[in-house]
């Protein structure tokens, strides 16, 4: 898991006035609280804080007023257009401290051959991790796998120090046979009119 450095300003405007005024300066306004503090408001810079949230569960070390803070992102809010940051919450985590968090699934391999379909029941899994260490995804071998089976959250093989939180019997991923279309009566009438 990477750890990104950012430098990050306390604020005491507040408003939609304000927090457009921090936007225009290319700065996303935020908000950082958790274990029984009082909420911190702060201003990030914009193009750094997008950058690092590319990565799943990254793991911030915030420069505040010369005191570095830990945190991850609890909620991101983007603009819905145009898709830039609008605000974004961050919650304080401790080193060595247990967090729950969603990873990614993915799937690696090939089914067995035939005419089969993945179903990707479950995208995220619900999972326990020291907060340095959070994995960004979990994979999954569907190797030579056929219509019928699953792939329950309990046969995931997670990371060391990496406990499940979603429950154990959850379906993550099906097989599925391919299903052949049928052809229409319309086309048939059609065909028979004709001859």
């Amino acid at each position: 898991m990477s750890e990104v450095k950012l430098a990050a300003d306390v604020r005491s405007s507040f408003g939609k006035g304000a927090a457009r005024t921090i936007r225009r300066e290319n700065k996303v306004p935020g908000v950082i609280y958790g274990h029984g503090t009082e909420p911190v408001h702060v201003t990030l810079p914009g193009h750094e804080l997008l950058l690092a949230l590319r990565t799943p569960n990254v793991l911030l070390s915030l420069d505040i007023d010369g005191k570095t803070e830990l945190a991850i992102p609890k909620a991101v809010q983007r603009d819905a257009i145009k898709g830039y940051l609008v605000h974004v919450d961050l919650l304080l985590v401790k080193k060595g401290e247990k967090v729950t968090v969603e990873v990614g699934v993915l799937t690696e391999g090939e089914l067995a051959p035939g005419s089969f379909l993945v179903e990707n029941v479950l995208n995220t899994l619900s999972v326990e991790a020291e907060a340095t260490h959070i994995p960004t995804s979990v994979t999954v071998s569907i190797a030579g796998l056929e219509a019928g089976a699953a792939i329950h959250a309990k046969d995931v093989t997670l990371p060391a120090g990496t406990t499940l939180a979603t429950d154990p019997e959850a379906v993550v991923i099906q097989i599925l046979a391919a299903q052949a279309e049928e052809p229409a009566a319309e086309t048939e009438a059609a065909e028979g009119a004709e001859a």
